[in-house]
């Protein structure tokens, strides 16, 4: 599992999810130092670390090319976006980085045609993310006793943002207390998030469809250009 992964930078003259007049006509993902070694990728890109809006776009690999499978608006933390591995939990920043999608949950049934794990989620659903608990940034149904709900996200009172969801993998394999804890891909609410990536929910139900565990899909989080610049990944 590669997570977090920080590589050369390739390229910094991308704009949103276009390129710039002159620059590589290759697809995004090709231009991507690592796309985490599967078949299917989603990449968030924000224009810079201060905005909290951008473009979500998702690929599958075939015969060697990256080809687009669908794109939507996102928004991203209400404070920008920062370095994964430099991240601090409650800024409202998103991290950049190359992450995994551990699984899917959400609030209503899964769409069909889902294939990734998806968990439903109860009214004893909860996110921990109690930095003294044991079970810190992952999902626990019940909350445990070690884990304090002042300090965790009930996820059915999100009953818009968590519709649908998927995990991203941001310092869940090996967590590390204080970087932060609930990052995923969700539904969007009524305006920026507080570190998440979110997008339409036709989108999520569209991206539930179409991403298939057996082609170990990813998400790259970045900006067009800079240190966090999307193609370092």
């Amino acid at each position: 599992m590669r997570s977090g992964v920080v590589v050369a930078l390739v390229s910094a003259s991308l704009c949103a999810l276009g390129l710039a007049p002159g620059a590589d006509a290759s697809p995004l993902p090709a231009q991507l130092a690592d796309t985490g070694g599967g078949t299917q990728l989603i990449t968030a890109q924000a224009p810079g670390t201060d905005a909290p809006s951008g473009t979500v776009t998702w690929w599958d690999l075939r015969d060697g090319q990256w080809v687009q499978a669908g794109t939507a608006p996102a928004r991203f933390g209400a404070k920008g976006l920062v370095e994964g591995t430099a991240r601090k939990q409650g800024t409202n920043t998103t991290p950049t980085g190359l992450y995994d999608l551990p699984f899917g949950f959400g609030i209503k049934a899964a769409p069909a045609g889902t294939r990734v794990e998806y968990r439903p989620v109860k009214e004893t659903s909860w996110w921990c993310e109690d930095n003294d608990s044991t079970r810190y940034n992952r999902w626990t149904d019940p909350l445990p006793a070690d884990c304090r709900a002042a300090e965790s996200e009930h996820l059915i009172t999100y009953t818009t943002q968590y519709t649908y969801a998927l995990v991203i993998g941001f310092n869940h394999a090996w967590p590390v207390h204080g970087r932060g804890a609930g990052i995923f891909l969700h539904v969007n609410g009524k305006a920026a998030t507080a570190g998440c990536v979110s997008v339409p929910e036709d989108a999520m139900q569209r991206i539930l469809r179409w991403a298939d565990p057996a082609r170990d899909p990813h998400m790259a989080i970045g900006t067009a250009a800079g240190t966090t610049a999307i193609t370092r990944y």
